[in-house]
C-alpha cells in the first residue's frame, strides 16, 4: 500500500522559512517523480515543484513563477523522502501543501498525472 505523509508545516512570519517533508512508503523514489502541490482557500490547486526519479537524470521543475529563487525541492533516497525548502515566505504562500507521486519517472505540472497523494500539511504565513 502506497502512503505519503507530509510534515513540517506551521505558522511562520513573512520572510521566514520552512522545510516540508514527504515520507513515501510502498514505492521507491528510484522510479517515481514526486511533486508538491498547494491549495489555498477559494483557489484552484496548483503544482509548485517536482523532482524526477533517481533512475533518470535528476531534474526539478517549477510550476509557480512566484516561488522562483525562494523554493527548492530535494530528495533523500535512503529515507524515501522528498523535501520542499521554502524561504522568504510571503502571505500569499499560505495554503495546504501536499505531495504526490507521479505515474512514472518524469515530472508533470498536471495533478491528473499523479497517482498517490498525501493528506497535506498546512502552511500559514502571517504576522
Amino acid at each position: 500500500q502506497v502512503q505519503l505523509v507530509e510534515s513540517g508545516g506551521g505558522l511562520v512570519q513573512p520572510g521566514g522559512s520552512l522545510r516540508l517533508s514527504c515520507l513515501v512508503s510502498g514505492l521507491s523514489l528510484d522510479h517515481y517523480a514526486v511533486g508538491w502541490f498547494r491549495q489555498a482557500p477559494g483557489r484552484e490547486r496548483e503544482g509548485v515543484l517536482c523532482i524526477t526519479s533517481s533512475d533518470v537524470r535528476t531534474e526539478s521543475s517549477i510550476y509557480v513563477d512566484s516561488v522562483q529563487a525562494r523554493f527548492t525541492i530535494s530528495r533523500d533516497n535512503a529515507k524515501n523522502t522528498v523535501y520542499l525548502n521554502m524561504n522568504s515566505l510571503k502571505p500569499e504562500d499560505t495554503a495546504l501543501y501536499f505531495c504526490a507521486t507521479a505515474q512514472g519517472p518524469f515530472c508533470s505540472g498536471s495533478y491528473y498525472n499523479y497517482g498517490h497523494f498525501g493528506q497535506g500539511t498546512q502552511v500559514t504565513v502571517s504576522t
